[in-house]
Formats: C-alpha cells, structure tokens, sequence
C-alpha cells in the first residue's frame, strides 16, 4: 500500500518511509492511497484472536510490507496488565473501553509500546541506518507514553517537550522522572499548540536537518501526526466491537456509537478510519473540553482558533490547533490536496478555516460533537460514581457528560462506548474534588485517598514516582526548540 500526502499526492511512498519520516518533507501528513475492507469474514475471524493478534491483522492491511508484525504486538502488549483493551459493561447497552492498563496509564501506551517495534521494521525495510531522533510535543500523556516506549531502544533518542503549567503535576512527574539514557525531556514557556507547532516547524527545517544529517541523524515523529502512532489506535475500535458482538450483546452488522474525548482528533480520527473499513459504527461524539473549538467546527463549518485558551482539570485535551483534522478535511474535500492545503495555510495564517455547507452535512451524517465544561465534568465524575460505583478520570468525564448531552438531544438508544482515555489516579485531586472528598494538599496522599474512596489499587507505576530522582528541569522558550535539537543532537565540533 502506498500513502499520500494531505497537501501535495503526486510523491506516494510506502507505509515503511511513512513511518520513518513521521511528517512529508512538504508538511502535509501521510494518509494511506485507499482504505483497505474488512469484510464480515474478516470480522468472524478476529472474534477468537487475542488482542495482539487482532492488532497484527487490522495493521498488516496498512502495512504488508512490516514482516513478522504477530511478534511485534506480543512483545508490545506483554507490557500490559492483562487485556490491552477490555470493554466493561456497566449497564445495558452502556460500555466503557478501558484503554489505561499499559505502562503509563493512558490510551496512548496502545500505540507507543508498538510504534517502536514498526518504525525499527521499518527503517529495516527501507535500508535506513541513521539514528532516528524522536521529537514529540505532548499536552500530557503522549510524552510520557514516548519516552516510556522509546527508553534504551537502539538507534534512537527522544526528546519531549510539554507545557510548562499545562499538565498535571502526576503527568509532570512522569516525565522529570524518565529514566533510560536516549531521553530528553524539556518543558517550555507556553501552551500545547506552541510546542506542537514548533516541533512541526523542526521537522521542515532545513538547516537543522542537514545539521542531523551530519552527525548521521534523522527526525521521526511519535505525535499522531506519524501514521505509525495513528493505526495501532484503529485496532481498538475492532476489539471493542468485536467484544460486544462476542458477548451477544449486539448482532453481526448492528451498529455501536462510540464517544470519544479528544482534543488533537488523532483518538477519533482512527475510529473514522475504522469506519472507513466496514467498522459497523453508527456514530463517532466528539467530546471536547471547555477549549471547545471541534464542537463549533462540526456544527458550524468553521475552525477557529482565534479564541481564548484555557487550562482545564483534562489537560490532554487543551488543545486549539488539531491536527489529525488535517486528515479528516483532506477526505471530506474528495481528497483535493490543493484544497486542504489552503485550509492548512489559512489556519497558519490567519487561525481560521471554512468548509462548505455540503461538507459540514457530510460530516454530520457521521459524527456529532458536544463540550463539557469544568463543572459538567466534575457533576459526570460524581454522577458516574454515584450510579454505578465507577471512577472515570476527567478526559472520560467529559465524554460521560456529553454522551448524556447527546442522548437528550437524539434519543438514540443504540448500544454506545465511551472511550476511556487515562486512570483516575493521574488526577487525584480532580476526581476526589469531583467526589466532594477532602483533598489532601500532597499529590500522593491524594492517590492514596483515592484509594480508599474508589477501592482501586493505586497503580505501582504512580506511587513509585514519590520516590523518584526529577532528572529534567529545563524550562525553555518554544522559539528555542530548535537549539535545543541542535544542541542535543547537532554534530560535535
């Protein structure tokens, strides 16, 4: 399978040099040529694979090329606790996909535990034997997820760069903490998109890519802006289903909604991709936070980031500039590479974009996007444990509360998943808030009361971080991003 670049599709590569390059040389992102069709067969199929199996099979219709792609996702998700993704029912026809159980808590473990493994094949497959240098901006889960995924790996070095006052303090500490001797970690004097936009620009930059060519260095991204972090994240959607129709809980062809927290559109764009690929999914929410500019670009027709930032109690979400929409809007204007690239330059220009009244109706056909604000989210915390004795951290909140938005506006009764983004123990003191307990001042008498007030065990993981060495303090200007690779990484006079 070849892949194409949302704003130029003349220069097609394969998903190998996809995933090696992280972004195209002209900014665009990688999308594949066609969606491969996994027919009801496919589908009958899976339903007796483990989740590692299942995973190699839905990736290896992207990537035929990646050999031995069944030892890959073994060894990737023995790095977990148990199944990689299991579906709770906590009423009827109501789902939580559980996506935390990896290394570091959050949904993106399912991708970064393997995303090492693909772009190792990868380069393997394109004869490339540079060292790769892994540049990651991170609103607070991805960075540690990376770092996590990439410590010690051979022929690579990462280096993250998160908020400096927009991530939680567990999320801060995961990062200062990192061990392993190929990482990086620096926090810089902005927001996400700040740092996402200067990493984006290091990867067009010329003169600090030939000065990583020199010392035999190249640049790949773990952002979801690298195909190869965004498909392991289309598996899940598979496995959730197919464990729902397993259990008899939905018949073969019948449709599951699944709601999505997400502030970069890469969680829910890999749904859209499942879609794409005969996923039986009627609809895909889009649950936005109080920085609820997706909300009015699906019911509005414009994207608009010229608005007020705020940090929020789901800081993985305070995002105003997403991404993976690129993908999105490259697909709903009939693939018009031309066309998304004036959206991209309108939005790099003057923060703001519109799509037609025909594409806004397409759009709608498929998804629906609702917002909950800080006290929404905290009452879905509180209602959510109230009714079902059931913690949800603040990202899965916001997709509880918009899901009962969505039921209110609809009606629609049909079986529904809200995707579960991150552990409740990463944000104690959001949740016991939520839970009108008292809140301890020190973040990890917070995690142990939350223990006591959820009966779940404290991931080890968190509570070794107490006792942890803070190894990365740099805080840096995000126009210094630049030097700072070079610095790191540059050759050596």
């Amino acid at each position: 399978m070849k892949f194409i670049s949302t704003v130029n599709k003349r220069n097609a590569v394969s998903g190998a040099e996809a995933i090696v390059r992280g972004i195209a040389p002209d900014g665009g992102l990688y999308v594949p040529e066609t969606f491969p069709r996994i027919s009801a067969a496919d589908l009958a199929s899976m339903l007796d694979m483990d989740y590692p199996e299942r995973a190699a099979f839905i990736i290896g219709k992207f990537l035929p090329e990646l050999k031995s792609l069944g030892e890959m996702t073994e060894k990737a998700y023995a790095r977990f606790d148990g199944d990689p993704a299991p579906v709770l029912q906590i009423d009827d026809g109501y789902y939580y996909l559980e996506l935390w159980h990896g290394p570091t808590h959050a949904f993106k473990d399912i991708a970064l535990t393997l995303l090492p493994y693909l772009l190792s094949a990868s380069k393997k497959a394109v004869g490339d034997d540079s060292e790769t240098v892994v540049l990651v901006a991170t609103s607070g889960d991805t960075g540690k997820a990376a770092l996590e995924g990439f410590k010690d790996v051979d022929g690579t070095g990462v280096t993250v760069f998160y908020p400096s006052d927009g991530v939680s303090p567990m999320q801060k500490l995961q990062m200062m903490t990192q061990e392993g001797g190929n990482v990086h970690v620096a926090a810089i004097r902005g927001n996400f998109d700040d740092a996402q936009t200067a990493v984006k620009a290091a990867f067009t930059d010329k003169t600090l890519i030939d000065a990583l060519q020199k010392s035999g260095k190249a640049f790949s991204s773990a952002n979801s802006i690298n195909f190869g972090r965004l498909v392991p994240q289309i598996v899940y959607y598979f496995s959730a289903y197919l464990d729902i129709l397993d259990a008899g809980r939905v018949q073969e062809g019948g449709k599951v909604n699944f709601v999505v927290p997400t502030g970069n559109f890469g969680n829910i764009l890999a749904g859209y991709y499942a879609m794409r690929m005969g996923l039986p999914v009627g609809k895909l929410i889009c649950a936005s936070n109080r920085n609820n500019v997706l909300t009015e670009f699906f019911r509005e027709g414009q994207y608009d980031a010229r608005r007020e930032f705020f940090k929020t109690q789901s800081p993985s979400m305070d995002i105003l500039v997403s991404s993976n929409l690129e993908r999105l809007l490259f697909e709903i204007a009939g693939r018009d590479d031309g066309l998304t690239a004036k959206r991209m330059a309108e939005l790099k220009g003057n923060g703001a974009y519109t799509i037609t009244d025909s594409e806004r109706a397409a759009l709608n056909e498929l998804f629906w996007a609702g917002y909950a604000d800080e006290d929404a989210t905290a009452a879905a915390i509180a209602d959510v444990f109230d009714e079902y004795e059931y913690v949800v951290d603040p990202h899965t909140a916001v997709a509880a509360a918009v899901y009962e938005q969505y039921k209110e506006e609809t009606g629609d009764e049909t079986p529904t998943v809200i995707v579960s983004t991150a552990s409740p123990f990463k944000f104690p003191k959001s949740v016991l808030t939520a839970l009108g307990e008292r809140v301890p001042d020190d973040d990890f008498k917070a995690v142990y009361r939350l223990e006591d007030v959820s009966a779940m065990p404290a991931p080890e993981s968190i509570v070794a971080l107490e006792r942890m060495e803070k190894r990365f303090a740099d805080i840096i200007d995000k126009q210094d991003i630049g030097d700072y690779v070079r610095t790191l990484y540059g050759k050596k006079d």
